[in-house]
């Protein structure tokens, strides 16, 4: 088969390539790296011919000059491109351009700690990744109709959900380990093994409750709770364990960062680089203080990243690439991200289980059916069909209904450029700034993004 990346310069593809290498039912098979920096991709494409010729697995590696010449033929395609609208080579938490909506939305009174899934600075990401990940689309409509849409990049639920909405690839699905990681720390708090933990969730990426959890045909929800009452939570988890605690529902991503901002705590702070839950010093960095604080802009410090030649970056790079190894097995999908064993799964048609994110189709009877959730999933040949995970509860139905229509509409917007849509979705979202205000900031986010929207235009609001 043709396993298409795109981004596929970006670090990233370094795991799931690794991953293709130990997979016997790939052998053989075409990788393509395509990459709006093909020097880059052509590093990727030669850790990848190192890889497979440790692993004897007789994969052919190839750089293609254009997207059309990527696409063609391809049976899967694995996206994964940055939020500054462009490859994700140069990784998404490094672009400049991210950087400047998180200073932008600071300056508003809008602290952005990660700003990939909700707030203004996620839904600037949207902006620029959405238009891209169409055109991928057009062309698997044309070249690849049969192809399965493999997405790893944030906006996660967005991303996905503009596909589904407004492509016909056949199936589009969502990567990611938010889950994966969420059930390794409750079993550790278990004190059992994570591949003998069984669990329900309700949620959306990056944004998920526990339901239910048993281990060997018992329900240990009892016991995880006296547990987890009687630990300490260590640092960067604080905040979801007050929060589980309100709801009675274990939050299943703990990490601090990324809870944080689907609730209105950040815009109550009285200076933005001083943060709640101790995360000034973690998330507010050094660059970051001094962009907020007028010491360097934006222009100087591209000026002083510019002056690192390319041939140092290259080399940089293909000495990160030499240090790659092969893993034993092929990630497991229910610990790991399983991007290799999801393709073949789906490639021979096998039923297995994964977790995804995919639309609802009532897997979550009481919200929306097109919502994209991430979910347990049983693979065969047309792709992942959704299990049934049960009823949202009410708090947490009305947390997840709000921000699916945030998510509805930030994908509206992005596809056609529609400013008063933006707006809406900066009121729905829990980081919401009066209108005025919020005006202001949409508009400077869009000049920060200058070049990089095809769907907007520049003028004043």
């Amino acid at each position: 088969m043709k396993i298409l990346c795109v981004g596929g310069a970006g670090w990233y593809f370094a795991r799931p390539i690794a991953d293709f290498c130990v997979c016997e039912d790939l052998r053989g098979s075409e990788v393509a790296i395509y990459d709006i920096d093909r020097d880059r991709g052509q590093l990727m494409a030669g850790m990848g011919e190192r890889l497979s010729e440790t692993a004897e697995a007789n994969l052919r590696f190839t750089v293609p000059a254009s997207l059309a010449e990527a696409v063609d033929g391809s049976d899967f395609v694995l996206a994964s491109i940055g939020g500054a609208g462009a490859s994700g080579a140069a990784g998404y938490y490094e672009s400049l351009v991210h950087l400047g909506d998180k200073v932008i939305c600071a300056k508003r009174g809008v602290p952005q700690i990660v700003g990939d899934t909700a707030g203004p600075a996620a839904m600037a990401a949207a902006f620029r990744s959405v238009p891209i990940y169409l055109e991928i689309c057009r062309e698997i409509e044309r070249r690849a109709p049969r192809a399965v849409m493999l997405n790893h990049a944030n906006p996660m639920s967005v991303l996905c959900r503009a596909m589904v909405k407004y492509s016909s690839v056949r199936c589009v699905i969502g990567i990611c380990h938010g889950v994966q990681g969420g059930v390794r720390h409750a079993a550790e708090i278990l004190d059992i093994p994570p591949q003998e933990l069984e669990t329900v969730w309700i949620g959306t990426n990056h944004y998920y409750w526990f339901t239910r959890m048993c281990h060997k045909g018992k329900d240990v929800m009892p016991e995880f709770w006296e547990k987890a009452r009687n630990r300490t939570p260590e640092p960067g988890r604080v905040l979801s364990a007050d929060l589980s605690r309100v709801y009675g529902h274990w939050i299943v991503y703990p990490q601090d960062d990324h809870i944080i901002e689907f609730y209105p705590y950040l815009p109550q702070v009285e200076y933005p680089t001083n943060l709640p839950f101790g995360m000034s010093d973690a998330h507010f960095g050094r660059r970051m203080k001094s962009l907020y604080s007028g010491e360097e802009t934006l222009e100087e410090v591209r000026q002083r990243d510019a002056c690192v030649s390319r041939a140092d970056m290259l080399r940089d790079y293909a000495t990160r690439l030499d240090e790659v190894r092969l893993p034993e097995n092929a990630t497991d999908p229910i610990l790991g991200e399983g991007t290799a064993r999801l393709i073949t799964d789906i490639a021979t048609g096998r039923r297995n289980v994964h977790i995804c994110n995919v639309p609802n189709q009532h897997a979550v009877a009481n919200l929306p059916p097109d919502a994209v959730l991430e979910v347990e999933a049983v693979t065969d040949s047309m792709g992942v069909r959704p299990l049934w995970m049960g009823e949202a509860p009410l708090a947490l139905e009305a947390l997840l209904r709000k921000r699916i229509a945030w998510q509805e509409l930030v994908v509206d917007a992005a596809v056609k450029g529609d400013r008063q849509l933006a707006l809406q979705a900066m009121q729905v979202d829990e980081t919401a700034i009066p209108p005025k205000e919020s005006e202001r900031l949409l508009g400077e986010l869009l000049e920060n993004s200058r070049g990089m929207l095809p769907t907007f235009e520049y003028s004043s609001p």
